[in-house]
């Protein structure tokens, strides 16, 4: 099993360098969100059905861990930098913190409220549609401000 897994890495390794290295990164990113969002929505259920919470505790609680597990899993798979040109851990996850509540949080909730509220846009639609602005928009935040290394300027 494990040999088989070290070649499924190494493929998909090869795949990425293949990549423009941007479009690569994005493209981690994009599979972290995707395991963050799956994972969101089994904590947000859980907390919601099991433990019989409020919907917004449950969201504030899916909120902190999944931000948590996308800091750990970004800083190790997608914007790995060299120890000597890291910021420090709490700064970074501070950062990380920072742009999904402006993107997840606020700009989600400006744009729900205008798209359902005063546009007429179906739910399912608008969400979809938010996808296409915070994901490209919580990449572009986390590589050039939250895991910005010491010596890049913007």
């Amino acid at each position: 099993m494990k040999l088989n897994n070290s070649r499924q890495n190494n493929r998909m390794d090869r795949l990425f360098r293949k990549l423009p290295p941007s479009l690569a990164q994005f493209l981690k990113f994009g599979i972290v969100g995707a395991v963050n969002t799956v994972l969101s929505y089994i904590i947000t259920n859980t907390c919601y059905y099991g433990l019989r919470l409020h919907e917004q505790i449950c969201n504030l609680i899916s909120f902190l861990i999944t931000v948590l597990i996308s800091y750990l899993l970004n800083s190790r798979f997608v914007f790995r930098q060299q120890e000597e040109l890291r910021q420090p851990w709490y700064k970074a996850l501070a950062k990380v913190y920072a742009s999904y509540a402006l993107t997840e949080l606020v700009l989600t909730g400006i744009l729900l409220f205008i798209q359902e509220r005063l546009l007429g846009i179906p739910h399912f639609i608008a969400t979809f549609l938010n996808l296409c602005i915070t994901v490209p928009l919580n990449f572009i935040l986390n590589k050039f401000w939250a895991y910005r290394q010491k010596h890049d300027t913007l």
